[in-house]
């Protein structure tokens, strides 16, 4: 059957270079609603089509709590319709900014999500390779629980050991052994859990540099440190977790399940709700309103089409890439 037998379309839910996303009913269920990503045919590549059919293939596969939802998807001849899961909450790092108290507990709990999901990725033999705060969104605009990973984007499957080779991913997010273009296979999304997990208890990166250059040579070499001001009073434990996923040999470095079994994540509730992260949520927020505004920029250049490359294959946005051999 053809989309428009199946679904209706509504208001217009955000724009891209290729795609408008809309608000979609099935013609059977008039109160439950979609959002529907629409793309242009016309306007891919062989490349982004393809990229975009292994999107599909991948989306379809992943069915749990904590990952976005492909409810439909349709192929006709002047577009494709992605029927989503609609998340009306946002953006994680939004919510959490806007909290007037935030505590370890509260870290902990999103990280523990974050970790279930990413493990169930790696269980069914798929990386995401772009995992970072803007992917983390909320199913609900009152349920801070609901979060769930988006953008399968650049997912693709893992078959074996170190069988990847793309350069892809986010700067400041991108894990060391994508950087030195070496084979690399499903543990470099660990890397990035342990990015976002500092920045939840730190309130900033692991990795800044003021060129990007210098940003990649700290993340090869994996040099980070835990600033007595922001980590003074962070538990020892949950350092020691991050300083397990930020390591260089990805051999070494934590898998999903070996993460949800250490001991922070498996801390009592009251001991880690009693330490407050109040200074550190002014940093986030200062860090977030950053990202934030990083993100319109990116927009405006990419909707202007202003194709540029980087010596790192950096891409309007903020995304790297280069293609698979």
């Amino acid at each position: 059957m053809r989309f428009d037998e199946l679904y209706r379309l509504k208001g217009v839910l955000g724009t891209g270079a290729f795609s408008t996303v809309r608000e979609g009913f099935h013609r059977n269920n008039q109160k439950l609603s979609y959002a529907v990503k629409c793309i242009n045919r016309k306007k891919l590549t062989e490349e982004d089509e393809a990229a975009l059919l292994d999107e599909v293939s991948i989306l379809k596969e992943m069915e749990h709590s904590h990952i976005i939802r492909l409810y439909d998807f349709f192929e006709e001849p002047s577009t494709y319709y992605l029927v989503m899961e609609r998340m009306r909450g946002g953006e994680l790092f939004d919510r959490i900014v806007a909290k007037a108290y935030y505590n370890e507990k509260e870290a902990r709990d999103t990280c523990k999500i974050v970790l279930e999901a990413v493990g169930y990725c790696h269980q069914n033999h798929v990386a995401h390779r772009d995992l970072k705060p803007e992917n983390l969104l909320l199913l609900s605009e009152h349920d801070d629980s609901a979060v769930k990973i988006a953008d399968f984007g650049f997912a693709k499957k893992v078959y074996k050991h170190n069988c990847l080779t793309t350069q892809c991913g986010t700067p400041g997010y991108v894990a060391p052994e994508i950087l030195e273009g070496t084979p690399y296979d499903e543990r470099a999304d660990m890397w990035s859990v342990g990015v976002i997990l500092y920045i939840l208890l730190g309130g900033y990166p692991p990795f800044i540099e003021s060129t990007q250059r210098d940003l990649f040579r700290k993340i090869r070499k994996g040099e980070y440190e835990f600033h007595e001001e922001y980590w003074g009073t962070v538990s020892t434990e949950a350092k020691d977790l991050i300083s397990s996923l930020l390591t260089v040999d990805c051999s070494t470095r934590l898998t999903a399940h070996q993460a949800l079994e250490n001991g922070w994540i498996l801390g009592d509730d009251a001991k880690l709700a009693s330490k407050d992260l109040g200074p550190n949520l002014k940093k986030l927020a200062n860090f977030n309103a950053k990202r934030k505004l990083r993100a319109a920029v990116s927009a405006v250049i990419a909707m202007n089409k202003l194709n540029f490359l980087s010596e790192s294959f950096v891409k309007p946005g903020g995304k790297m890439t280069k293609d698979e051999s």
